[in-house]
């Protein structure tokens, strides 16, 4: 019994004809490549739209159930379906392994057949394949020594045997859509990589105080290596630069990474669009906050007190009660707005009592309240993405690939018969620069041209160009 004849091999030639006859001519199909790209935009779209990563309680605020956004989104629909985290979904990574088959599948079947079919070329031995020709002309008292030196001038690589010739260039046009697809499935497997193996965290520091990455919003299945176990960062200092009319100019935090011993092994200053990279991970400078206030009453120590930020719908503020008395039966209630060193003092009643600020003093409940500082927080965005070099070369070389597919490929053919010479050529691009190409080429024979085909229009120095079309 033939191995094909067996149960087995009858499955298996079953499964290979459905993937040659079926399968692989669907994948390569342009009309569902486009669908896909489509589905690809439409929710990364949504996925920069609705904010990501967020909290329960944050998604019931601003998309509520009664009345939903466009009459269906609600905080519901969102999580249910996972556009709180569109590029990590089971159902996104499955469109970007589709859209990925469909490109190698177009590039295995029509890119590699097309630049095979331009490098297997063969001689034309008859007047009459002239004809099926776009461009072709007919050249008396000619020969191919001086047609192949014209070709050589213009780059043409030339092949000749005897009375045929064959002349190329451009190939690497036909290079560059496959550069294309190339590209585009190294920029999906590196989003694919990013998102099963990156996170996404924020954190809001006081100036002075140390932390390790924990407050990890977002990550992927395989992210776990990814987040920073021996290594921590310190903030040296939060400041914010104000403009003169008091509006914020720009933040800054002065960050240090410290190793298991906390010996300091990176240090940079960051601010916006100016952000800390260390192994991987991405630290930038998103928010601010006002994390305490350092007052001292009468001749006390430094007393620092945490604030609060106040739910308002005006402007940010900060707060905190500070007792007068030791029973607590007294105190002020203070506000700041900004780290330019200003503090609103209101009684219990919620009547201004004074403004300070840093370094002055104030008469509050028969006590002198000294105001020494206000502490910033900074708030950072952390992120680490191992897909984004993946996804950055993908870009160079799509941008690369474009370019090659702007470079024309054209074909010359010639043939000599009976004292006469065939010439014929076609391109795939720029069709009217090839034929201007190729009538300064018949030009140089300075030599009365024959037509080939039934409309022809008049070149330089005589020389006739037919135009065919193609049968």
């Amino acid at each position: 019994m033939a191995p094909s004849d067996t149960p087995g091999g009858s499955l298996w030639n079953g499964v290979r004809a459905y993937f040659r006859q079926d399968l692989l001519p669907l994948l390569a199909d342009l009309r569902l490549a486009i669908v896909l790209l489509l589905a690809i935009a439409a929710f990364s779209v949504s996925g920069t739209v609705i904010e990501q990563g967020q909290t329960l309680e944050f998604y019931q605020a601003n998309y509520p159930t009664d009345p939903a956004l466009f009459g269906f989104l609600s905080w519901k629909v969102i999580l249910i379906s996972g556009l709180d985290h569109v590029y990590r979904t089971w159902w996104f990574l499955a469109l970007l392994i589709v859209f990925g088959a469909s490109l190698i599948a177009c590039t295995f079947t029509r890119q590699f057949p097309a630049l095979g079919a331009a490098q297997n070329w063969k001689y034309y031995s008859q007047p009459r394949q002239f004809q099926k020709l776009v461009l072709s002309a007919e050249l008396s008292e000619a020969d191919l020594t001086t047609l192949t030196s014209q070709l050589v001038k213009r780059r043409y690589r030339v092949f000749q045997d005897g009375a045929q010739l064959y002349a190329r260039k451009g190939i690497v046009g036909r290079i560059g859509p496959i550069v294309v697809h190339a590209s585009m499935i190294l920029i999906l497997l590196g989003a694919i990589w990013g998102a099963m193996t990156g996170f996404f965290a924020q954190e809001l520091v006081p100036s002075g105080e140390t932390f390790q990455i924990r407050n990890i919003f977002d990550a992927g299945p395989w992210a776990e290596p990814q987040i920073p176990k021996d290594w921590s960062v310190r903030v040296n200092r939060f400041w914010i630069d104000y403009t003169p009319e008091g509006k914020i100019d720009q933040f800054y935090s002065d960050l240090s990474v410290l190793d298991r011993a906390g010996s300091e092994v990176d240090r940079k200053t960051i601010h916006v669009n100016e952000p800390l990279r260390h192994r991987g991970v991405t630290l930038y400078q998103a928010d601010w906050g006002i994390a305490a206030v350092q007052v001292k009453l009468n001749n006390s120590p430094v007393l620092r007190l945490p604030m609060q930020p106040l739910e308002n719908d005006g402007p940010r503020f900060w707060g905190t009660w500070l007792p007068t008395k030791p029973d607590m039966s007294e105190g002020v209630t203070l506000l700041a707005s900004d780290l330019q060193g200003s503090v609103l003092i209101y009684d219990n009643a919620g009547q201004l009592m004074s403004t300070v600020r840093r370094g002055m003093a104030a008469e509050v409940n028969g006590v002198r309240l000294t105001l020494v500082d206000v502490v910033g927080s900074t708030g950072l965005q952390i992120k680490a993405d191992p897909g984004i070099p993946m996804v950055y070369g993908g870009f160079g070389l799509l941008m690369l690939g474009v370019m090659m597919s702007y470079v024309s490929h054209s074909q010359v053919w010639a043939l000599e018969q009976d004292g006469t010479v065939y010439v014929g050529g076609r391109t795939n691009r720029a069709q009217v620069a090839f034929e201007r190409e190729l009538l300064a080429l018949l030009a140089e024979f300075d030599q009365p041209t024959q037509a080939v085909g039934r409309d022809a229009s008049e070149g330089a120095d005589g020389a006739e160009l037919a135009r065919v079309p193609v049968a």
